[in-house]
């Protein structure tokens, strides 16, 4: 009872965590309901690491876990989300980069407490398809344009028109969100919140639909949406301007400039929480900047808009064709191995690529060959990427395959050493005999490796002396014979300490080496050093032919051994068939 009381309460503790950090923030001093509840949402967005995941990925997540052929109104229990959680935060460690890693078990638990929490506050257990994709498809990360789509796509009929009951489910699941935040009461859901989206259309098509939920202002219900988006895009903006009330001398996030009080401008710090002084009044009409120009790039900007160079009034969205589009779930795109299906994905990323092409020409104005230019290259590089990892994956099964195929080779049954323990105790036997024979394998390499230091220490030697006598012979053609040759040879065949100084003799650091490079360097008087090296060469050209013989022997020992388990295998196989042979009963 003890225990059960302690997992409760801990797990009561893991419900609250992300409300308490909520709290923390304090954002309850933000004056105004649209920018309290888009940074609330914001802080959960970022908490639980969904501002890593674009809503592309969070599609193909659906996609993955089977969600793209339920019922909208089907439920699925707390257990079958939480698997679908883990896929989509386990892939999301997959793309980013390892120093960027993050937590995934406690983003799991942090998101699966809020949605439940969101859409299951009564305790049933479950939730219904569409909530869990509203959800997710509104909080992930990615550009506005490509959520809308998405959900337009899961509101609409066949024929590319809005449904007005899907809509209303979709604000139903989805106002739930600042409810969940404790800002019902300014964006709670009312039965006439689709109405008040869309008054006087009866027929709403996707162009339509993003005018509506794009607009400058878009809907009261959703206005805490865009704004979200907004927030993530000037979080890290800079603005060098002083705020008129707290004095600061730079700005970051917002800015908001007075359209009555010439050059008043506050932080959003102090404009979110109702601050004024001077004339400036709270009544003002404030102007939200997002960006820093300077002043001569104003003056360009208004010169270049007032001669007609620069469109006026941008659409706040490209213009998407009337025809139906299939809804964005990517299930016709499912296996790489139907060549049609991969075609149908080649076209679902073409007319993606072409539209972000669209967009860099409107900002550029680039002709339309560098557009089709683009489109064709995009279009060519991610038939290379279906194509490797196609190909990625077969290797991997192949792979995977031969592995089992040899352990399960390799191992040895309990029922075959159970049947015959003589057999088990040969096999044994040979592996411990192939055991002592890669040890000596080993150790054989190890001298060798030790012999080509040394060969390669005498090498270098033999060519510094060559030099000190040639360069001697050039300074001082009247010098011995006999101080060359008494000049020491030292060779670091063994590693000598710090503060010793090798003294030996060029026969003692020749030892070991051959009797035909001792003679080479026991006369008195100095010799060729051309015919000494040759000498030298020679018996390197013994030694490596003995220690070939050694490993040949080695290998040999080992094709016997190998002989040996294969005879092994052949004595277990018929001892099978055998046993097999007097098991069978007689009536």
């Amino acid at each position: 009872m003890i225990e059960e009381g302690s997992k409760s309460s801990k797990s009561m503790v893991e419900k609250r965590q992300l409300f308490m950090e909520m709290r923390a923030q304090n954002f309850d001093v933000i004056r105004l309901s649209t920018y309290r509840t888009a940074c609330k949402l914001r802080f959960v967005q970022k908490r639980c690491n969904l501002h890593l995941v674009d809503v592309w990925n969070m599609i193909e997540a659906f996609r993955d876990n089977g969600l793209s052929t339920l019922d909208h109104n089907a439920e699925i229990n707390v257990s079958r989300l939480e698997t679908i959680l883990s896929s989509i935060f386990y892939q999301l460690n997959k793309r980013l980069p390892t120093t960027h890693q993050i937590n995934v078990e406690q983003s799991i638990g942090l998101l699966l407490n809020f949605i439940v929490a969101t859409y299951d506050s009564e305790g049933h257990g479950k939730l219904t398809v569409f909530a869990m994709k509203s959800m997710l498809a509104t909080m992930c990360g990615g550009k506005i344009l490509d959520k809308l789509r998405y959900i337009f796509s899961q509101i609409s009929d066949s024929n590319g028109v809005m449904v007005f009951a899907k809509f209303d489910q979709f604000l139903r699941e989805v106002l739930k969100l600042p409810t969940a935040v404790f800002e019902g009461p300014s964006f709670g859901y009312t039965e006439h919140s689709v109405r008040t989206c869309f008054p006087q259309q009866k027929k709403i098509l996707l162009n339509t639909f993003l005018d509506v939920l794009m607009a400058d202002p878009p809907p009261q219900y959703l206005v805490w949406l865009p704004l979200m988006h907004r927030l993530a895009n000037v979080e890290n903006v800079f603005h060098p301007v002083e705020c008129s009330y707290c004095r600061s001398e730079s700005m970051m996030g917002f800015r908001y400039r007075c359209q009555q009080c010439h050059g008043y401008q506050l932080c959003q710090s102090c404009f979110w929480r109702g601050h004024a002084s001077g004339p400036h009044s709270n009544q003002h009409q404030m102007k939200e900047h997002s960006s820093w120009k300077s002043p001569a790039k104003k003056l360009s900007h208004a010169i270049s808009k007032s001669l007609g160079c620069m469109p006026i009034g941008e659409p706040p969205h490209p213009v998407f064709p009337e025809a139906a589009e299939r809804p964005q779930d990517l299930a016709h795109t499912t296996t790489l191995e139907s060549p049609s299906r991969l075609d149908e994905e080649h076209r679902l990323i073409a007319r993606y690529a072409a539209r972000l092409a669209a967009e860099a020409s409107n900002s550029t104005q680039c002709p339309p060959t560098d557009l089709s230019f683009n489109f064709d290259a995009n279009k060519q590089q991610r038939q290379l990427i279906a194509e490797l990892e196609n190909k990625n994956r077969e290797i991997l099964q192949e792979i995977q395959r031969l592995r089992l195929e040899h352990e399960q080779a390799s191992q040895p049954t309990p029922e075959k050493a159970q049947q015959n323990p003589t057999l088990l105790a040969e096999l044994r036997l040979l592996r411990h005999r192939k055991d002592e024979l890669e040890r000596r394998m080993s150790a054989l390499q190890e001298s060798r490796r030790e012999l080509m230091v040394q060969l390669e220490s005498l090498m270098r030697l033999l060519k510094d002396e060559e030099q000190k006598q040639s360069a001697q012979t050039g300074s001082s053609p009247h010098s011995s014979p006999s101080h060359s040759a008494s000049c020491t040879m030292p060779m670091p065949i063994r590693s000598t300490s710090a503060g010793s100084t090798p003294t030996h003799t060029p026969q003692d650091c020749l030892a070991g080496v051959g009797d035909d490079v001792l003679d080479a360097f026991s006369q008195g008087v100095p010799r060729n050093l051309r015919n000494d090296l040759l000498v030298a060469a020679d018996s390197i050209t013994n030694t490596m032919s003995s220690l070939v013989k050694e490993l040949h022997s080695v290998d040999d020992g080992i094709e016997e051994e190998e002989e040996n388990m294969r005879n092994g295998r052949e004595k277990v196989s018929s001892l099978k068939h055998s046993g097999k042979r007097h098991s069978t009963p007689s009536f």
